[in-house]
């Protein structure tokens, strides 16, 4: 439970607005649409991945579920209650995970874990990573959801994290240089194999969840602003859920990403694959960068876009999310932005790209699934992506974007 002031008063959220009907059908019948094109490009099991996406685009939108708002706000004035929330989605996470790996079951062969070297590139990746993000207004997870929501904004920072990513096809040697300049440490690489991992893995988490609470109560930050919401069965679909219920069904949607694919979730390879797939459209051939060069990266280009794992999950997270908030009434789409705004969310999504790519991952493909998968580069992510924050939190403020501030009512 958060600890705040008590002489601010805590806002009850206001009633959610009626539902937007005609964006509801829209994005139902392009969910359907794009449903079928998977099915008969990939067939059935990735058309299940894609429901999953759809599953995932639901739940990150209801639950606001954010990863650089939750470092953001501990960062600035010591709000941990989201923080908390990431380490309930990491410690259920664990738990599944110890089951699914530990007993080979998937769909898709024997299962496997996102362990990659905790190396210079996860260290450089993800200090720019967490920078990017904070300029950039959202993280990969983020930039997905909050794009489909209509957030048109977001679409700046999804066009430079695009960008960033085709770069970093350029410098493909470079980066695996980088990353393999550690070892691949796997926690369950213990006598007590994946029992081991979970028992480590569930002490750190409990220790970083306690380490919120003594910061909140040293510095008695404002509450969470909280979105408008229904009450009752309406809060299902039209409400905001609360964060505990993002985490647990992040954690389960997770699990079951890994049981179906034997693949954790992951978001950000994605990007690459859809820029080189535009600048094909348009004429330019970037097939002889070293990344696309690789044989198995060379087919996936050659391939549609509907057989990629990555890609189907992302396009099931965007439609998702639009179908979310259009049925709490919160559709939207910004014809102004402000051009400090619009520069900042390039930058930052440009960062990103180049960072995800260096780190092996992003917030959910190397922290979240790292994490999950008991690999030290999960937590060596999530320990400079925060590092990374308090220079993107300083550098926020050029781009016109505020930062939360002790004597907020909520933030």
């Amino acid at each position: 439970m958060s600890v705040v002031d008590v002489s601010r008063p805590v806002v009850a959220p206001v009633q959610a607005p009626p539902a937007q009907r005609g964006v509801v059908a829209i994005g139902v019948a392009v969910a359907v649409v794009v449903g079928l094109a998977v099915n008969n490009a990939a067939g059935w099991k990735l058309t299940v991945l894609y429901a999953i996406g759809l599953a995932l685009g639901l739940v990150l939108f209801h639950s606001r579920f954010g990863f650089t708002s939750a470092w953001r706000q501990l960062v600035t004035v010591g709000q941990g209650r989201a923080i908390r929330a990431h380490m309930l989605m990491l410690g259920v996470a664990c738990l599944l995970f110890s089951v699914l790996l530990g007993s080979g079951a998937s769909l898709s062969g024997t299962p496997e874990g996102t362990v990659a070297p905790a190396g210079l590139g996860v260290v450089l990746g993800a200090f720019l990573f967490g920078v990017g993000m904070q300029v950039g207004g959202s993280c990969a997870s983020g930039t997905l959801f909050a794009v489909g929501s209509g957030q048109t904004a977001i679409l700046f920072t999804l066009g430079g994290f695009i960008a960033g990513s085709v770069a970093s096809a350029f410098a493909a040697g470079w980066i695996k240089l980088l990353q393999n300049t550690g070892p691949s440490v796997s926690l369950a690489d213990t006598p007590l194999g994946y029992t081991g991992a979970l028992i480590i893995s569930l002490l750190v988490i409990g220790a970083i969840a306690g380490a919120s609470v003594l910061i909140e109560r040293r510095r008695t930050p404002p509450p969470i602003e909280q979105p408008p919401t229904e009450r009752g069965v309406l809060r299902a679909l039209r409400g905001s859920w609360p964060l505990w219920v993002g985490a647990l069904l992040l954690a389960g949607l997770n699990a079951l990403t890994l049981f179906v694919s034997g693949h954790a979730w992951g978001i950000t390879s994605a990007f690459g694959l859809w820029g080189a797939k535009i600048l094909g459209w348009v004429g330019i051939d970037i097939s002889g960068a070293p990344f696309w060069s690789v044989p198995e990266n060379a087919a996936k280009l050659s391939a549609s876009v509907l057989t990629d794992r990555i890609s189907v999950m992302d396009f099931g997270i965007m439609i998702g999310a639009l179908i979310a908030a259009a049925l709490a009434g919160a559709f939207t789409l910004h014809r102004k932005i402000p051009w400090k705004l619009a520069v900042g969310a390039v930058l930052g999504g440009v960062v990103m790209g180049i960072g995800a790519r260096l780190a092996g991952g992003c917030n959910i493909g190397a922290y979240f699934s790292g994490v999950a998968s008991f690999s030290l580069h999960g937590w060596l992510w999530g320990a400079m992506a925060l590092i990374g924050t308090f220079a993107g939190v300083a550098l926020r403020p050029l781009f016109g974007l505020t930062n939360p501030k002790p004597s907020d009512s909520v933030c």
